[in-house]
């Protein structure tokens, strides 16, 4: 999503610093980055779940046979577009104020953003089968963690990918934006074709660009908030391209 601000990469103080000390300290930047990440994916998974456990009905076989006034609210109701629309206002408000946030408001804010998140996409259980989800996550999560290797590991200056990437990310929102109202199939089935190569560019190169913002001169708050707003990119990167696959490739109920 948002940059920080370039100044970040720039390191202020003099002085020649230990080539083995900046390996070690990006190691543990990258480390703090990725760790942040899984936890939001966790707390997106675990809200997820729980919420989409208190909005069905179950019949002894385990079959869904309604919703409870909880799962009426939230998949039935205007409320369903407040719940869709939060977390793009949150993820906002991070990119916006994060130079200004303390590193735990940073961190409190991030895992708010993840447990929305969850409740925006809780309705996937509602049309995908559980182990259809479970597969299309794994192959999300070998996917994602091949690309962000080669994005972290790769000599290539991988940067004028940008443009490009934005241009599609724009593109994609259009297209779906148009398909809530022609609801093609065959729309949707190009949107996350597309979105599913979109986003695995993306891997790569917010990762690329996540550890050049990396700076051994950076204190214990800046590097931190890095940290959050490298695993709010890559967590993007993640959760969209686990929607576009499920998309392309989940067994539906």
């Amino acid at each position: 999503m948002a940059e920080l601000d370039r100044r970040y990469g720039q390191g202020t103080a003099a002085g020649r610093v230990d080539a083995g000390a900046i390996d070690q300290g990006l190691r543990s930047y990258m480390l703090r980055v990725y760790n942040y990440m899984a936890v939001g994916v966790a707390v997106t998974g675990v809200v997820a779940y729980a919420i989409f456990a208190m909005a069905v009905v179950t019949g002894p076989d385990g079959a869904i046979t309604g919703l409870t006034a909880f799962g009426s609210l939230m998949y039935d109701s205007a409320f369903k577009w407040v719940l869709f629309l939060a977390p793009l206002g949150l993820v906002f408000f991070i990119s916006a104020r994060i130079n200004s946030m303390s590193l735990g408001t940073a961190k409190l804010s991030f895992w708010a953003f993840s447990a929305l998140m969850g409740a925006s996409i809780s309705s996937i259980f509602l049309i995908y089968a559980g182990q259809s989800i479970a597969q299309v996550f794994f192959i999300t999560a070998a996917a994602f963690g091949s690309l962000s290797l080669w994005g972290y590991t790769t000599k290539r200056d991988i940067s004028a990918w940008g443009s490009f990437l934005f241009m599609g990310l724009i593109g994609i929102i259009i297209a779906m934006v148009v398909n809530l109202f022609l609801g093609s199939s065959a729309l949707q089935f190009a949107i996350s074709v597309i979105g599913v190569l979109v986003f695995a560019g993306l891997t790569a190169y917010d990762t690329q660009q996540i550890k050049e913002m990396y700076s051994a001169h950076d204190d214990s708050t800046l590097s931190g908030r890095k940290a959050v707003m490298g695993a709010l990119r890559l967590y993007l990167d993640f959760i969209n391209m686990f929607m576009m696959l499920l998309s392309l490739f989940g067994g539906r109920r």
